[in-house]
């Protein structure tokens, strides 16, 4: 569930700071791109719930107050630090057709998301529109020109590929930091629950859940969220292959 929404600061400042309009460093070495540095190295830390502006100075030294003259508030902040994970994209020009392509696209975006999970905790309907947000948008559109599909066919399918995505990174997430957050490894919870769910459940009412969850559990375990990931996105990808054929 978001904690944080982007587009909730002012829309001029927020516009101004993601094309640097106005950066510059103070006295005290203070610059835009030094907070925002900062504020993505408490969110990877810590969380975005952890993040405030006072938070901030305090990492860099200062008193709150100074931030403000380089960053009006945490909704812009939250604006600049989405946009500038996102130039951490890879980009190269990539041989092959679009599926190759579109495969790449989805691959980096599930880096993205394990390198910076706090991104999964970002409302990011109203996106900023800062130069690696565009930058991106258009490096990934250019998986699948050229397939003879519509601007908004190629437009709605990355938006489907990359909601795919977004909740495989939030599987993924989860899946990293469940041993951390609980104490236990996937085999000892389960050495926990599973003597605990023989003695309720009844495989009778349940004999799908019973026949099938045997099966993927002897296959692999609670879960694979990389085996889940690439299942899944070669079959979007068939999805998609089958698309561009009916057009």
């Amino acid at each position: 569930m978001a904690v944080e929404h982007t587009g909730t600061g002012d829309p001029t400042r927020s516009m101004a700071l993601l094309w640097r309009a106005a950066d510059r460093e103070g006295r005290s070495g203070l610059s835009v791109d030094r907070i925002v540095a900062t504020a993505i190295e408490i969110a990877d830390t810590d969380g975005l719930g952890a993040l405030s502006m006072r938070r901030v100075a305090e990492r860099l030294g200062v008193g709150a107050m100074s931030l403000y003259t380089y960053v009006p508030g945490k909704g812009e902040l939250v604006d600049l630090m989405i946009d500038q994970v996102l130039g951490e994209i890879d980009r190269p020009a990539l041989p092959g057709g679009w599926r190759a392509k579109l495969e790449h696209v989805a691959r980096a975006n599930l880096a993205l998301y394990r390198a910076h999970p706090w991104l999964l905790q970002v409302g990011t309907a109203r996106p900023p529109m800062g130069p690696n947000l565009l930058a991106k948008y258009d490096y990934e559109l250019g998986a699948l020109d050229g397939t003879g599909l519509s601007d908004v066919d190629i437009d709605t399918l990355l938006t489907a590929v990359l909601a795919y995505v977004t909740g495989a990174g939030q599987a993924a997430v989860e899946a990293a930091q469940a041993p951390a957050r609980s104490g236990m490894s996937d085999d000892q919870w389960w050495e926990v629950q599973g003597p605990l769910l023989e003695k309720v459940f009844d495989p009778q009412r349940f004999p799908l859940a019973a026949r099938v969850g045997a099966a993927a559990g002897e296959a692999y375990g609670l879960g694979d969220p990389d085996r889940a990931f690439d299942f899944g996105l070669q079959r979007l990808l068939d999805g998609i292959e089958a698309f561009i054929g009916k057009r």
